[in-house]
């Protein structure tokens, strides 16, 4: 029988299969591939030094991610009563890295994401004549994320768990074995942890009209400094349960 008494009290039991275990498979699948292409795979050999900075991108994914944002600022604060220069500099920021990737023959999904989230905040920044919000998508975003993280490690079907699932060809094994369960459970609320602690800190300054450059700089201080310590975190906890899972197999095979 399960010792119940060794669950985390907040990990929810494993619940029975249900008949759609194949669309969670079409997610594990999705968020695996996903993790892949960010070089999040536990099934192979990297460091973990390595393993963050191509999850970031790099410098070029560093760069994409936080100049949209920086030349807004600027912008806003040379020029403060050109909102409409603010915009169109960032979006032409945002822009030049998808023109350069396509000009570089590279996938610029990337870039491309951002120059659309860099087009939506402007949209609406011109739309309602605000500079504040152009962080409103961020907004809807991290709660997106957030709820995502937060609504799978209750249900049982972390996010984290069908990524992992997928890149270790085990699918929704990891749903059967405890010490997975409950790796995977702490490992999504600690990214919807990181969401919601995003849109705990910049809301309340939105709603009290902070000036934008506070804003902005408290949005690049708790993006790529927070991302990638828990990018860290999440490779060396998947890798270690995995790797005690191996090694505790191989203790329990009978010699022949």
């Amino acid at each position: 029988m399960t010792d119940e008494s060794e669950r985390t009290p907040l990990e929810p039991p494993a619940p029975e299969e249900p008949a759609t275990a194949s669309a969670s498979e079409v997610l594990g699948s999705a968020f695996g591939q996903a993790a892949r292409r960010a070089g999040l795979d536990p099934a192979k050999e990297a460091s973990t030094a390595g393993v963050v900075w191509q999850a970031i991108g790099g410098v070029r994914g560093i760069v994409e991610s936080v100049l949209p944002l920086v030349v807004f600022l600027v912008s806003l604060t040379v020029w403060p009563d050109r909102l409409v220069l603010a915009v169109v500099l960032s979006l032409g920021a945002a822009a030049l890295f998808t023109v350069l990737r396509l000009a570089q023959r590279q996938a610029p999904s990337a870039a491309l994401g951002g120059l659309i989230a860099v087009g939506v905040a402007g949209a609406l920044v011109l739309i309602t004549g605000r500079a504040e919000d152009n962080f409103v998508p961020g907004f809807l975003t991290n709660v997106a994320y957030g709820s995502a993280f937060l609504v799978s490690a209750l249900v049982g079907w972390s996010i984290i768990g069908l990524a992992a699932g997928f890149l270790m060809d085990e699918g929704l094994a990891w749903r059967r074995d405890r010490r997975k369960r409950r790796v995977f459970f702490w490992l999504a609320i600690m990214w919807a942890a990181l969401f919601f602690a995003r849109l705990a800190v910049q809301f309340p300054m939105w709603l009290a009209e902070v000036d934008v450059q506070t804003i902005g700089t408290v949005k690049l201080v708790m993006g790529i400094p927070l991302f990638a310590p828990l990018v860290a975190v999440t490779w060396l906890a998947v890798r270690a349960v995995y790797r005690r899972a191996s090694e505790t197999d191989v203790v329990d095979t009978p010699s022949p």
